[in-house]
């Protein structure tokens, strides 16, 4: 399982990674989340343009045995929807940490002690 020890967590699966100076964020599903999903057939992310607060549901993702929501791990407005995982939503699979990222957020607060480092992400899934 791949847990970036540069990234932070959530509790619902989300891995963000901040910028430098704590304004922007690169968003996406971890590892374990899209194992735990199975192959990725459809992403619906509608929220391009607003400011969505941290614990309110940003998307969601289809899989071919599940549907399941998106929440956003910050409150932020959402910059930029990965375009690629429209026609390619398989890359959430494939490289979920690169090319599967889904939103990039201008943080609204830069408060960002609630997020999990990935040794308590690790003992949260118990890997």
């Amino acid at each position: 399982m791949n847990i970036p020890e540069n990234l932070k967590y959530t509790k619902d699966h989300e891995w963000v990674l901040l910028s430098d100076d704590n304004t922007t964020a690169t968003i996406g599903i971890t590892d374990f989340a899209q194992q735990e999903l199975g192959d990725i057939v459809y992403l619906e992310i509608e929220t391009e343009g607003e400011e969505i607060n941290e614990g309110d549901m940003f998307g969601t993702v289809e899989a071919v045995k599940t549907v399941s929501d998106l929440f956003m791990p910050l409150t932020g407005l959402v910059n930029e929807v990965n375009a690629a995982l429209v026609d390619a939503p398989e890359l959430v699979n494939d490289d979920p940490y690169g090319e599967g990222w889904m939103i990039k957020i201008t943080l609204s607060d830069q408060d960002t002690t609630e997020l999990l480092s990935a040794e308590d992400y690790k003992e949260l899934i118990g890997a």
